[in-house]
């Protein structure tokens, strides 16, 4: 019998389904016993089958309330653990962020276990007064993908944020540092979050104001957005919402270098993988931004591979699994 649980993995596109399928894949490829479940498949399940699920409430429900809900009554009957994201703080709001630290909180109380991306979510579940137990961390991992030899060629001239957008994801600070770089054209890469098209056109309206014009591409399939990301001037990472990023995974993979805003997690980062990141202050942005539109090969890090590959991370949720007896 595995020490693996079976995997819940979530269809769709957000980025927390892809994360699930994506582990199950790693975790199947080493391990091909393991059994991989999607949520139509958890009411054959036997009562006590051991589960690992992705946690982030609108992956799992409209609402907080909602979410947490049928994840708990999930935890009455299997028993489950869980890698929880998008992790409650203050910039969700004052409304939301109590709905969403009480779905969370009741979430970590009804797994038999817990997982995070990083130091940063694991203090801010006590700082935010979700779960003061045991917690495990797992980076979200980096496999640099080799480019074509055609991908290297001449950068675009703008600044690209990448990923869905939403407020605190960043892209006001992208623009507002890109028009005092002297730079007046940026991509978004990627499209609206559910929700929120009409911040998304209001955005690009203030974008304007300041002389900066913006494209949305909209949605990419995987070879399309690495091709337009490895081809963006400066890429640039300013969230003010700040869970783990697996938009900064992304630039890491596809070899870039992108300028980030300085935060605890990007700190956390910047010593996990030495080299990827050019780390800025709030400050400094622009003139960070303008820095690297003046040095392309500032924004590419030149590595084959970096820490916490995806091997890294099955070996340190086997190793997690098999200490808790899946």
């Amino acid at each position: 019998m595995s020490a693996i649980p079976l995997l819940l993995a979530h269809p769709g596109t957000h980025g927390v389904a892809v994360y699930s399928r994506d582990l199950a894949v790693a975790v199947t490829a080493a391990h091909p016993e393991v059994e991989v479940v999607e949520p139509a498949d958890l009411l054959r399940l036997d009562p006590g089958t051991t589960v690992h699920a992705q946690f982030t409430d609108r992956l799992w429900a409209d609402s907080p309330e909602e979410a947490s809900r049928l994840f708990t009554e999930l935890a009455a009957r299997l028993r489950i653990s869980v890698t929880l994201h998008d992790v409650p703080q203050e910039s969700d709001g004052p409304r939301n962020r109590v709905r969403r630290r009480d779905a969370y909180a009741l979430v970590a109380r009804s797994a038999r276990g817990v997982v995070v991306n990083s130091a940063h979510e694991s203090a801010l579940l006590r700082e935010e007064h979700v779960w003061a137990g045991p917690v495990a961390r797992v980076p979200l991992p980096v496999e640099v993908l080799a480019a074509p030899t055609d991908e290297r060629a001449e950068l675009d001239g703008t600044v690209g944020v990448l990923g869905y957008f939403y407020p605190g994801k960043g892209h006001d600070e992208a623009a507002s540092a890109a028009a005092a770089a002297g730079l007046q054209r940026m991509t978004v890469l990627g499209r609206a979050s559910e929700g929120h098209a009409e911040d998304l056109a209001a955005f690009v309206r203030r974008a304007r104001s300041q002389g900066v014009a913006v494209d949305v591409t909209g949605w990419l399939d995987d070879a399309e957005i690495a091709r337009r990301g490895r081809a963006v001037s400066v890429p640039l990472i300013a969230h003010r919402h700040v869970s783990a990023s697996g938009s900064l995974a992304s630039w890491i993979g596809w070899g870039r270098r992108p300028v980030a805003m300085r935060n605890r997690y990007i700190d956390e980062m910047a010593a996990l993988r030495p080299g990827t990141l050019t780390v800025a202050d709030e400050s400094d942005l622009a003139a960070a931004v303008r820095r690297a539109a003046a040095d392309p090969a500032s924004t590419r890090h030149g590595r084959d591979r970096v820490p916490g590959s995806w091997d890294d991370a099955v070996d340190a949720y086997t190793r997690w699994w098999a200490e808790r007896g899946a």
